[in-house]
């Protein structure tokens, strides 16, 4: 291959890497621009990001809270009525072998 036909490729593979970055700097232009446009509809302006971001923390930290507050009352559940029905079978157990 000839030095010309390396100078080509490399300056179309340049020229097609500054095409390709110039297209995802405006993709990512857009899509903040949609970002804000829907926070700003739902009465949340740009400055509000860091108290969004305490809320969405506290939303997480209340719900995985929940879900374990949730797990512990059903193993207490399953506790109370296992225990509930061994009792029933010690109390016919002792009534069998008391008549």
């Amino acid at each position: 291959m000839s030095v010309v036909q390396e100078d080509i490729k490399t300056i179309v593979a340049e020229t097609l890497a500054e095409h390709h970055r110039l297209q995802r700097e405006e993709i990512d232009a857009v899509v903040l621009r949609a970002i804000v446009t829907i926070l700003t509809s739902f009465g949340i302006e740009e400055e509000d990001r860091k108290e969004l971001r305490a809320d969405f923390q506290h939303l997480r930290r209340w719900r995985k809270s929940v879900e374990q507050a949730q797990s512990y009352t059903f193993k207490a559940v399953i506790t109370v009525i296992a225990t509930g029905l061994v009792g029933a079978v010690w109390l016919g157990i002792k009534v069998m072998l008391g008549k």
